[in-house]
Formats: C-alpha cells, sequence, structure tokens
C-alpha cells in the first residue's frame, strides 16, 4: 500500500491591519481575517497598540509588543482562538487598568 505524504508549507504574513473589530493578515497573495473577540488583548487594545506590531519567525507569526500578544499564521489558517486562559486573561486586564491613568478609556 502506497501512502502519498503532502507537504502544506504554511504561507508567511507580510501585512498586518487592524480595525475596531477584525484582524486581517495578508499573506502571500491571500488574505486572512478574524474578529477581534478571536483575541481578546487585542481587542482590548488602544488603535496605537494594535499598530505596533512586527513579524517574528520570518513572518510565520505577528508579536505585539505593547500587550504581549503572538498569533501565528498557521493558527489563523486553521480558525484556531487564542489559547491564553480566562484567568491569564482577567489578570492581564487588571493589570492594565491598574496602570490606565483616571479618565482614560481601556480600548478604543
Amino acid at each position: 500500500m502506497n501512502i502519498l505524504a503532502v507537504e502544506i508549507e504554511i504561507p508567511y504574513a507580510v501585512d498586518v491591519q487592524t480595525t475596531d473589530d477584525t484582524l486581517t493578515v495578508l499573506s502571500d497573495g491571500r488574505t486572512i481575517s478574524v474578529p477581534l473577540g478571536w483575541h481578546p488583548r487585542l481587542e482590548y487594545a488602544t488603535s496605537e497598540e494594535r499598530v505596533n506590531w512586527r513579524l517574528i519567525g520570518k513572518g510565520q507569526g505577528i508579536h505585539w509588543d505593547d500587550i504581549d500578544e503572538d498569533i501565528s499564521v498557521e493558527g489563523l489558517l486553521s480558525g484556531k482562538r487564542s489559547g491564553e486562559s480566562q484567568a491569564s486573561f482577567k489578570r492581564w486586564l487588571l493589570g492594565r487598568q491598574a496602570t490606565q491613568p483616571a479618565g482614560e478609556p481601556d480600548a478604543e
């Protein structure tokens, strides 16, 4: 019996864009869009924090320094949401709120 082994090459990101509700990653001619709600740290980030990203792993992933978030292109393609636990996210959110000046909104 012969088994055909197919190697699937995961595309790499070349650009990242966000709106108030969507993360869009441009890659090898494809556009991948997912709701920001799939990645709560991005959802709660300010516009300034969302645009402060960099590619990691030669474009295999995206990192946001300001919110300590990493997202892989492979994960986006497979429809994976953030793997962060609710407890971890709540700690992160409380830490953000503690450092916000009074009267400033947490997210835009």
